[in-house]
């Protein structure tokens, strides 16, 4: 498995927006796009492609198409805020939902709702933007994998180093793409310094 820090200046910023306790959910949900088209662009810079020829108005080109169906799993509610990115990059992508709930008391997740799309064969972009614990991406993988995914990338706004070991301890094989890992988590498993819950911040459920 592979962890990539995008350290594009524009992530950067944004992220710094994210995090400010002062963002508004309206642009909270703005800045959180923008920083998923990012993020996306980077997670499939190595997707298949094929070689093609167009017809140009002056004369033919040689170019290169997408030879590889894409499909994007947001975990609800939070990814629904990285899933514009994805489809207005990729208007063809086909979307799948998991939906998790954590436990407040012993942080791990159970699974109350799943529709997946076939995944054999595809590019599977996993859109979780807080990895904390780990155990909501890993639960999340598990679904994928049993669906007959095995080329998944998980799309994350922010990592802790104790969710990255659990992703790498339990699906080795999946990639993340982030644009921050954090210290650690606190005692209640938030990521410090995070930016909150993303899903509260989203939707203005504070």
């Amino acid at each position: 498995m592979g962890v990539q820090v995008v350290s594009h200046p524009l992530a950067s910023s944004m992220l710094a927006d994210l995090r400010d306790q002062n963002t508004p959910p309206p642009l909270f949900r703005l800045l959180a796009k923008r920083l998923a088209l990012v993020l996306c662009l980077e997670a499939t810079k190595d997707m298949l492609t094929m070689s093609v020829e167009v017809e140009t108005p002056l004369a033919r080109a040689p170019g290169a198409r997408l030879a590889q169906p894409l499909v994007a799993v947001p975990v609800l509610r939070a990814g629904l805020g990285m899933l514009d990115a994805v489809t207005e990059l990729f208007p063809e992508v086909t979307v799948g939902y998991v939906g998790l709930e954590r436990d407040h008391a012993t942080f791990e997740p159970s699974l109350y709702y799943s529709k997946l799309p076939p995944l054999e064969g595809r590019f599977v972009l996993l859109l979780d933007p807080m990895l904390a614990t780990g155990a909501s991406a890993a639960a999340a993988c598990g679904e994928l994998e049993r669906a007959g995914g095995s080329q998944i990338t998980l799309l994350s706004v922010v990592s802790a180093p104790e969710g990255i070991a659990r992703l790498q301890d339990l699906h080795p094989e999946i990639n993340i793409v982030t644009a921050s890992i954090d210290d650690g988590l606190d005692e209640h498993a938030y990521i410090v310094p995070g930016l909150g819950d993303f899903g509260d911040r989203l939707f203005g459920t504070l």
